[in-house]
């Protein structure tokens, strides 16, 4: 029965993941922070703690369309848009 110990606390982790509802997707950011995005290229992005601004050089995404999950929906559309100061795409 020993041998089996492994596989079963495996099993039991898996289950309480998937029972809770947590991904097993990495998160962009963690957290207390949000994704924002950079301005006038298609790459950059970085996390910001929960209730400051972007930095100079980033807007924040639109309501709705925040990436959550690398290479989630979001995630791969903001990384073929190309936006300015104001957020308004440029180039997609």
């Amino acid at each position: 029965m020993r041998k089996f110990a492994p596989i079963h606390a495996a099993a039991g982790m898996l289950t309480a993941l998937l029972a809770t509802g947590c991904s097993m997707q990495d998160a962009v950011c963690g957290g207390g922070e949000y994704p924002v995005k950079a301005v006038g290229n298609t790459t950059g992005r970085t996390c910001v703690p929960d209730g400051e601004e972007p930095p100079d050089g980033y807007v924040r995404y639109p309501e709705g369309k925040v990436p959550e999950h690398v290479d989630d929906k979001w995630d791969k559309y903001w990384s073929e848009v190309v936006v300015d100061e104001n957020g308004d795409i440029v180039k997609d």
